[in-house]
């Protein structure tokens, strides 16, 4: 028997939500969650994800992506989401993951973020999860400025004046949308992403923090530092890598990171 995948439509609350879940051949060792990243990094990042997804089922792990609400196949716009949305999608996938490998397997449960997605995975989620961060985001408030000084550099590059930042925070805040790079980002999901932190919660496990970068002599940075202690401080057996690749999800053509994927079912093995 080979690994297998199952496209399907999960019901949220009169919505839909795409799933892929990908099925080991054999009884899992372990059930994992995806949570994508933020907007364009979302589909910069599909081909990797689906990937190790496929690479993680061979190697007996039960995975589950799930398009959040507003992004990809899933029912709503993006623009409509809010980020209490998206964490109640995660709770759905976990309660897809329980249907799917009951508790009676004994199969540790993973959730799996990339870039914002940590972000949202990092929570207390009311039982035992450990963690698998690739490039981690830190801090949501830096997020969002990441993502608002796209349409910034856009507006620079068309002679717009300065202050067009204060002037997105400000429609923000006052609960109205703003246009980013063909997105348009709602109050609700701009407000929660950024009041996200990297921050330990729940009872400490397991996690597996994975960053990528093109040089042989990369470290971590202090910020990644100062974050992975104070998850060891909480408890958390964290064990930072720096692997060899290119960052895929902001490239201008799709690329991959082989060895990332290697080194993940390494880690979960």
């Amino acid at each position: 028997m080979k690994a297998s995948i199952d496209a399907f439509f999960l019901p949220a609350g009169g919505e839909q939500r795409l799933c892929l879940f990908h099925a080991p051949a054999g009884t899992p060792r372990s059930r994992v969650l995806y949570l994508h990243p933020f907007a364009e990094e979302m589909n910069k990042s599909r081909r990797m994800a689906t990937l190790a997804c496929r690479a993680l089922a061979q190697a007996g792990h039960a995975v589950l992506q799930i398009d959040l609400r507003g992004c990809g196949d899933s029912s709503a716009d993006f623009g409509d989401a809010g980020w209490a949305d998206w964490q109640a999608d995660v709770r759905l996938g976990l309660e897809c993951l329980d249907a799917r490998v009951p508790d009676s397997v004994q199969a540790p449960l993973w959730i799996w973020g990339l870039r914002a997605g940590c972000l949202l995975a990092a929570a207390d989620w009311g039982r035992p999860v450990n963690y698998l961060f690739w490039q981690p985001m830190t801090n949501g408030k830096l997020a969002l400025q990441q993502f608002l000084r796209l349409r910034l550099a856009a507006e620079m590059a068309n002679g717009a004046n300065k202050g067009q930042m204060e002037q997105m925070k400000t429609e923000l805040a006052a609960g109205r949308p703003v246009e980013v790079a063909g997105y348009r980002l709602g109050a609700p999901l701009a407000l929660g992403l950024e009041a996200a932190k990297l921050a330990p919660a729940g009872t400490p496990g397991r996690v597996e923090w994975l960053e990528l970068s093109t040089r042989e002599d990369a470290v971590l940075t202090p910020v990644s530092e100062q974050a992975i202690k104070a998850w060891q401080d909480a408890g958390w057996a964290v064990r930072p890598q720096i692997v060899q690749g290119p960052g895929f999800w902001a490239t201008s053509e799709i690329e991959l990171a082989p060895e990332l994927i290697a080194r993940t079912a390494e880690a979960l093995s």
